[in-house]
């Protein structure tokens, strides 16, 4: 049976889309997941997959022509097959996706993280009945565990030590001391209104909030205890947990904790060695520094962050290293032994093996996907070492049943995540969008921050890609010396032939909101000349980032530019 092609709807204000050119002729095969003609909106230009394979029989909207979201514009099918495009007119196709009768579509959402609750309320949005099913708190590990509470805790580290080494500017006060109770009651009481404030979204979209465990018991069915949901259309967004990892002792010591476990420490510990020097560990390794925690950092491979700028990356850990955090890179964690004050950890290094007594032991090796006990088998859901198979557009193996967020592994990010949430939604309502990890920025809260977009120095080398490279570094910003943060850089990847920008780094104060304009700015394809060309406000960070774009062409004003 043929396949009748709509005009896809791809983004919650799209109302109507122009053909602009067909890829494909009448009468040509055409293959599912090929380019078969391209949309233009007030605001984008768009590849559109063919979403069946067979031959292209009719072309019912000619190259130019507008029409209404969802309404036929082709059909593709087998030869010799009969033609009908009037079972699908616009007047029909234009409304979300309907099962029989005139019901809403019912969407069933599996986890209440922040990926999880961003579907729910969007396809809620577009007209859905929506049940979300969380087993633990709403909010999931970024609001209740991770993101959120972590940066609450380098708040309250980051004043505090500011407030304890601001002589040299002047500021001499009273002796300052933590009131760790409270420091505590601050993260608890940011955690509290958070997810108070997604349950309020949740009853405002008449989401209908279930508490249990889900397993799947046929593609459309999930139960919860001893109740059965059905949906039309099913978005997996299971999370993931700590990964423990299988080394000798770490199993049975009390001395070794989780990132979870690390945030609810009723004192602050004298030593912590922290086992994994990616994003988690840095930044909790960065809160017990500030507090006075002597901390040491483990990590496997041969720098931090591995997977960020190498030079800035190290830039970071030289400034880690100055500010008393001991790390030991291409390091390996042989064993941990409890001890009466804590553990010993035994690390294979470099130039041989050490021993290390510590108080905590903070293991922060990466994450698994917390996909085992949802039946995911018994529904015909594809996983790969426990993650679960999706194509582009988010849709596992099963048609109607997305998965997003960290159970994909796609890109664990809680921002990321969500945006895997609104693409889920809005294609499970008829929608036909892609999710790209690489427009997705990456960062850590460290100090300063780090935050990174589009490709690094090292990816642009391995493609062979002919580049130029911008440099500022934040002693030459007026904003970053008055705030004492001058050991940071940004850092500016731009095409050497027209000057498109191909990727942005920043280690600098506000990082994490910085990287923002400079991934609108690649997502846009803007070029050198064109970020140069926008004014930024002074005295700002942003200014830095400009400055970096100008260095690229070498015409860098607050710094002596390289030939």
């Amino acid at each position: 049976m043929g396949k009748i092609i709509v005009m896809p709807k791809l983004g919650l204000t799209m109302t109507e889309g122009t053909v602009d050119e067909w890829k494909k002729k009448e009468g040509e095969p055409v293959k599912e997941g090929e380019v078969l003609f391209s949309v233009s909106t007030d605001k984008l230009t768009n590849d559109i997959e063919a979403t069946a394979s067979g031959t292209l029989l009719k072309i019912a909207v000619q190259a130019g022509e507008t029409v209404p979201c969802l309404a036929p514009v082709a059909f593709i099918g087998e030869p010799g097959e009969t033609v009908d495009l009037g079972t699908a007119s616009p007047a029909d196709v234009c409304k979300p996706a309907q099962p029989a009768g005139d019901e809403a579509v019912t969407v069933l959402v599996i986890g209440g993280g922040p990926g999880g609750y961003t579907a729910a309320i969007r396809a809620a949005q577009l007209g859905a009945k929506v049940t979300l099913i969380e087993k633990a708190q709403v909010g999931g590990t970024c609001l209740n565990r991770g993101c959120m509470p972590t940066k609450a805790m380098l708040h309250t580290s980051e004043i505090y030590e500011a407030a304890t080494g601001s002589a040299a500017i002047g500021i001499v006060g009273a002796d300052v001391r933590v009131d760790w109770e409270k420091v505590q009651g601050f993260r608890a009481s940011v955690v509290e209104k958070l997810t108070s404030g997604v349950k309020a979204l949740i009853k405002l979209n008449k989401i209908t909030l279930v508490e249990g465990n889900a397993q799947f018991i046929s593609t459309k069915t999930v139960k919860v205890e001893d109740k059965e949901y059905t949906a039309d259309r099913i978005i997996i967004a299971a999370g993931s947990y700590p990964i423990i990892p299988d080394i000798p002792g770490v199993k049975d010591s009390r001395a070794c904790i989780d990132s979870t476990a690390c945030l609810a420490l009723d004192h602050i510990p004298e030593s912590m060695l922290v086992i994994g020097g990616g994003v988690i560990g840095l930044e909790l390794g960065t809160v017990y520094r500030r507090y006075g925690t002597k901390v040491k950092v483990i990590e496997a491979t041969e720098r931090l962050l591995p997977l960020m700028d190498g030079e800035l990356t190290g830039l970071l850990q030289a400034k880690l290293i100055g500010e008393g955090m001991d790390i030991h890179t291409g390091s390996k964690v042989i064993s941990v032994r409890d001890t009466a004050k804590g553990a010993e950890v035994k690390v294979k290094c470099p130039d041989g093996e050490k021993s290390f007594e510590v108080e905590k032991v903070l293991i922060c090796v990466g994450r698994g996907p917390l996909t085992e006990g949802l039946g995911l088998a018994a529904a015909g859901i594809k996983t790969d070492n426990g993650f679960i198979q999706t194509n582009e557009k988010l849709e596992t193996a099963v048609p109607g049943v997305y998965a997003i967020g960290d159970c994909t592994g796609k890109l664990m990010l809680a921002h990321a995540a969500m945006a895997m949430g609104e693409i889920a939604a809005e294609n499970a309502m008829g929608g036909a969008h892609v999710f790209r990890p690489e427009q997705s920025p990456s960062c850590a809260y460290v100090g300063p921050e780090f935050a990174g977009f589009g490709y690094t120095e090292e990816k642009l080398r391995e493609m062979g890609v002919d580049y130029k490279t911008g440099r500022f570094p934040t002693s030459g910003n007026g904003r970053s010396l008055v705030a004492g943060h001058t050991d940071g850089m940004i850092k500016v990847l731009a095409g050497a032939k027209y000057g498109e920008i191909l990727g942005v780094h920043i280690l600098a104060p506000s990082a994490t909101e910085l990287i923002e304009e400079a991934a609108l700015a690649i997502r846009l394809e803007a070029t050198l000349e064109e970020f140069t060309d926008t004014i930024h406000c002074h005295p700002t960070v942003a200014e830095a980032v400009r400055e970096a774009c100008l260095a690229a062409d070498r015409k860098a004003i607050h710094i002596p530019n390289r030939k």
